[in-house]
């Protein structure tokens, strides 16, 4: 199984309150962004990669600690949409110890980004410029979170993803210079065998 890597965004997270209920509201990623990943590379995400992520049942989390939960897509307290600009994420905040202190730190300005922790289902990667940029295509989302640090995590679980790319594209490659390698060989003894091979049978009519 594929580590857990966690993003966050800086754009922050507000809260609305209406008619007793109280709502945090913002963007926990944002669409063909790029973003440096501990300087080992640069990362977007692309349009539709929460597409099918967002249909699952997913939880709310205050600093990606499932010990907090704050909300879940599957009681209606946290709603996600992929939009134009990115995954908007809606939590409708719990009358609870938790819920409470969040409010009020998100209130102060103390907790103001949001973050989600994901798996890569789906992934291309391009080496062409002098930092290598990975695009995120389709992912399993797991969960997202109010965090206190809104900046990107994991820097080594996500390094091992480019290391992992090129040890693939390694492989490729050693697989199509072997079979080269190999069609070249098939070719040169293809064209010995034909020069070998007798015209007739050396016997002439009497």
């Amino acid at each position: 199984m594929t580590d857990i890597e966690k993003r966050s965004y800086v754009g922050g997270v507000e809260h609305r309150a209406d008619d007793g209920k109280r709502t945090l509201v913002g963007y926990a990623a944002v669409f063909e962004r790029l973003a440096d990943i501990g300087g080992y590379f640069q990362e977007k995400i692309a349009p539709g990669a929460f597409a099918d992520a967002i249909k699952g049942d997913i939880r709310a989390l205050v600093d990606h600690d499932a010990g907090r939960v704050i909300g879940r897509t599957k009681s209606g307290t946290l709603r996600l949409k992929e939009d134009g600009i990115g995954l908007h994420v809606e939590i409708d905040v719990p009358n609870t110890t938790e819920g409470n202190d969040l409010w009020e730190l998100v209130g102060r300005g103390d907790i103001s980004g949001m973050s989600f922790g994901f798996r890569v289902t789906r992934e291309t990667w391009d080496e062409t410029g002098d930092v290598p940029v990975r695009t995120i295509e389709k992912l399993n989302l797991l969960e997202v979170s109010a965090v206190a640090w809104p900046a990107y995590e994991d820097t080594i679980l996500a390094k091992r993803s480019l290391d992992a790319a090129r040890a693939e594209a390694g492989a490729r490659n050693k697989t199509a210079a072997a079979r080269r390698i190999a069609e070249k060989r098939a070719g040169m003894e293809q064209k010995f065998r034909g020069i070998q091979s007798p015209v007739g049978d050396g016997q002439g009519a009497s």
